[in-house]
């Protein structure tokens, strides 16, 4: 039950933040979601970021990990969101506008999941800040 309460808190904030930034840079006569697409990039190098980082550096309680990893950034996040503006985009003609937004979502959220992985690996692999590898 307690894991329960930290996804939902995380899910809650996340949710919260995802409709500011949502509401912020998309006006809602857009034709191209730039928004929901910055939004799952950024999630994208946070979580691969954070997923490798906590375990090997930080070392947070599962709990935290569940609340910042699976509540907030799967809140952040929005598959749902992105598969529905594909299909308006493809119903209402706007074939290059979708075939465009999903290979951005798709090619640069794995780019940015894979930068996020490295950067993270980078932090975790010298022993004290500024050290370089030998």
């Amino acid at each position: 039950m307690r894991e329960l309460i930290y996804v939902g808190a995380g899910g809650f904030l996340g949710t919260i933040l995802r409709y500011g930034v949502q509401s912020g840079l998309e006006p809602a006569s857009s034709n191209f979601p730039l928004a929901v697409l910055l939004i799952n990039l950024v999630g994208c190098f946070f979580l691969g970021w954070f997923f490798t980082v906590t375990p090997a550096k930080w070392r947070i309680s599962a709990e935290w990990r569940l609340l910042i990893g699976t509540g907030f950034t799967g809140a952040f996040t929005t598959f749902s969101t992105f598969s529905v503006d594909s299909i308006h985009l493809l119903q209402g003609r706007q074939v290059g506008l979708a075939v465009s937004y999903i290979l951005l979502s798709v090619v640069m959220g794995l780019l940015m999941s894979f930068i996020g992985i490295k950067a993270g690996e980078r932090m975790t692999s010298s022993r004290y800040p500024g050290e370089s590898k030998r």
